[in-house]
């Protein structure tokens, strides 16, 4: 039986953590995240955070929930990890003004459906409504993207971005939180 050491262990720590970082949209560049052991000491797991599986089953069950009644299913909420994840289903749906966000980004994917984002530019008339949150009833130069099944679109924080919903449209929603390093 053959003996392998692990020539180094921070590439296996990084390459352990960095999809889901990705996923939560942490820069990689972090090193906390992905640090190595004080020399002389074994890595011990995190106990942090619970793991949760989202099988493809459960997922598409919940998407044929939401669309005989279209809402929001909180999956994974900011009290035990720094992001949202929230599968949503909406009919016939337009926001009325531009959002921002201070402290937060979006990565979503849509499940089904289309829908049109209004993204960037400049927000006219732009209003405080809590900490960190912005909304506007108009932002010039703002690009208009129609996704459809199987897009994504990562918009990030500071950016405003305004979404209308002719039909019908199932998307996954990540919302990392918390303040983003240089």
């Amino acid at each position: 039986m053959e003996n392998f050491a692990i020539k180094n262990p921070g590439r296996r720590n990084f390459l352990r953590t960095a999809p889901i970082a990705a996923a939560a949209g942490f820069a990689l560049a972090d090193g906390s995240l992905f640090a190595s052991p004080a020399a002389g000491q074994s890595a011990a797991p995190a106990a942090a955070a619970t793991i949760q599986l989202f099988t493809a089953q459960a997922i598409q069950e919940d998407i044929k929930a939401l669309q005989a009644k279209p809402g929001n299913n909180n999956l994974v909420d900011a009290k035990s990890l720094p992001f949202t994840m929230v599968l949503t289903t909406e009919t016939a749906k337009s926001a009325k003004e531009f959002e921002w966000h201070e402290g937060r980004d979006h990565v979503l994917q849509i499940m089904d459906g289309a829908t049109v984002y209004e993204v960037g530019g400049t927000p006219k008339d732009g209003r405080n409504t809590k900490p960190g949150e912005w909304l506007a009833p108009g932002s010039d130069g703002a690009a208009t993207l129609t996704l459809k099944k199987g897009d994504m679109l990562v918009i990030p924080r500071g950016t405003p971005h305004k979404r209308s919903t002719a039909e019908s449209v199932t998307f996954l929603l990540i919302s990392p939180m918390g303040t983003a390093k240089p």
